[in-house]
């Protein structure tokens, strides 16, 4: 059973590489947020808040729904921390209704074998799962200890893709366990990835010493998976800039939990229009404007989704990006105002 539906993901998977190739005139990925609370509070972490309630099931499907008519390919959904939502069975299951690749980014602290396998009937197809420590610390609880029961019951029971990604750089204490997590994703049948932690405008933080020897050593571990580590991130190893076109607010997309649509989790802010207000031709402008915090970007699945076009279409128009991150806070409390002003008017 379980072998039979990853072959049919690894189609899917092929269809939607080819379906990126062939067009350029929808999104490839959407990243979207149904709940910006977290049950951990990692301190390099500025994408989670400890109040947020979810986001309500009807407004979801309403911006789902206007993801596939713009023609998106796979959709990410996180958080925060997305099983934390009382209707994530639901949101997968209306992806899957659009014939849309489901994946999910979890710190896994709220898998169990029944909610694994109400995962399966869902039908998420990727999972991956945060671990920055072999051990729990001040900086960050998602520690291997504390999760392989977890990933046990992953390597038995799922029957979608699981990849484990650890971190390094932006204050983790233990590099060295980086390798030591991704042996035993290995071991467990599972692909593993390396991030490196970015500033707070999402850009370069520069190995040295241990960090580097680390980085190096877990390119050459066992099963990779598409969110391998990459030449992007060898050149910010030796803190050189990439050259690239970003393709953000296009080809890729990120909605918080308003709706809004950002170029990634760490430039909120554009072109911040309501998803169910976008339009192609949002789309074809998103393609064609540079982004200027590109250079040094460390985000991966912006760097994966841009190869499908960073040899066709120079970008023409004046770069916009790499401005300070405000908090979630202020970004909801200003795109609250701005609606109470709309609805006064």
């Amino acid at each position: 059973m379980k072998t039979t539906s990853k072959l049919k993901i690894y189609l899917r998977e092929f269809k939607f590489l080819a379906k990126g190739v062939l067009s350029i005139e929808h999104p490839i990925l959407a990243h979207i947020i149904p709940m910006r609370r977290c049950n951990l509070s990692c301190t390099y972490c500025n994408e989670y808040d400890d109040v947020s309630k979810p986001v309500p099931l009807d407004m979801m499907y309403r911006r789902l729904d206007k993801l596939a008519a713009l023609g998106t390919t796979a959709i990410i959904i996180s958080g925060g921390e997305p099983l934390l939502h009382p209707d994530i069975d639901k949101i997968i299951a209306r992806i899957r209704h659009h014939k849309m690749l489901a994946c999910m980014i979890t710190n896994g602290y709220l898998l169990t074998q029944e909610r694994i396998q109400k995962l399966n009937q869902a039908g998420l197809e990727y999972m991956q799962i945060s671990i920055d420590n072999v051990n729990p610390d001040d900086v960050s609880k998602k520690s291997l200890r504390l999760l392989d029961k977890k990933l046990q019951w992953l390597s038995e029971f799922a029957e979608f893709k699981v990849n484990i990604n650890s971190v390094i750089g932006g204050g983790i204490k233990t590099p060295e366990d980086s390798l030591v997590i991704g042996k035993r994703a290995v071991a467990l049948g599972f692909s593993s990835s390396l991030g490196i932690i970015h500033d707070g405008l999402g850009t370069l933080k520069p190995l040295k010493g241990v960090e580097r020897e680390v980085y190096f050593e877990m390119k050459e571990i066992g099963k990779k998976g598409h969110a391998r580590v990459n030449k992007f991130q060898d050149n910010l190893v030796d803190a050189k800039p990439n050259k690239w076109r970003c393709r953000a607010g296009a080809r890729y997309l990120y909605i918080c939990e308003d709706g809004l649509v950002h170029y990634c989790s760490q430039q909120r802010g554009y072109p911040g229009i309501p998803i169910e207000e976008y339009t192609f031709e949002d789309i074809r402008r998103e393609y064609n404007t540079k982004k200027a915090c590109a250079p040094y970007c460390t985000i991966a699945c912006v760097h994966q989704v841009a190869t499908f076009d960073n040899k066709r279409h120079p970008q023409t128009l004046p770069a916009k990006g790499a401005v300070a991150r405000e908090s979630i806070q202020t970004i909801r409390r200003v795109y609250q105002i701005e609606q109470a002003e709309k609805a006064e008017a």
